[in-house]
């Protein structure tokens, strides 16, 4: 969703995470970046593969960077679960069949190549029964990992994985919420 200007905004916020203005995302992420309103989601295929995506190069944010299937920013007005199903199809041509909350207070902060990242991120898991066909400007590489594969992968000490996913594993992992969603429970 776009300004009149065509132009892409972010709800800021305060620092109890209310809204308090907002901005266009262009100019939001510097190298201190106002906290804002954000998402992260999960995606997973009816085989329970999770959907890892590479990171465009050309992204202002961690170009190249492995991480969950999809992130993003709900417009002003907007609702995070929307959110979540306006970029799953723009960024990888994926409808969601289930889509459920699961982290709704996950907050960081994070560093690279001279941008930050300041965000109230919920986090969503969704099931999909489509293959992604990626936005080449957002998505290099998309891939169908195990859960367990990605977890590994998040905490290794040299993990290739973004860092607010690798915080999301930890605390995804740590109340058994990916369990509970691919065995169909609810959260």
């Amino acid at each position: 969703m776009n300004n009149a200007g065509g132009v892409e905004q972010v709800v800021l916020l305060d620092a109890e995470g209310r809204p308090c203005g907002v901005a266009d995302k262009a100019a939001v992420h510097g190298r201190v970046t106002p906290y804002h309103l954000a998402f992260s989601c999960y995606v997973f295929d009816p085989h329970d593969r999770l959907l890892v995506t590479q990171r465009a190069a050309t992204k202002l944010t961690w170009p190249g960077v492995w991480t969950n299937s999809c992130c993003g920013h709900p417009a002003p007005g907007e609702e995070p679960r929307a959110a979540v199903v306006r970029r799953l199809r723009q960024e990888l041509d994926l409808t969601a069949v289930r889509i459920v909350l699961a982290l709704p207070e996950f907050s960081y902060r994070a560093s690279y190549l001279g941008v930050e990242e300041h965000e109230l991120c919920p986090v969503f898991l969704a099931r999909v029964d489509a293959e992604p066909r990626g936005d080449p400007t957002e998505v290099a590489a998309a891939e169908w990992w195990s859960w367990d594969q990605f977890t590994t992968a998040a905490r290794a000490l040299d993990s290739v994985i973004s860092p607010w996913a690798r915080d999301q594993v930890r605390q995804l992992e740590a109340a058994g919420l990916v369990d509970k969603f691919l065995a169909g429970e609810d959260i």
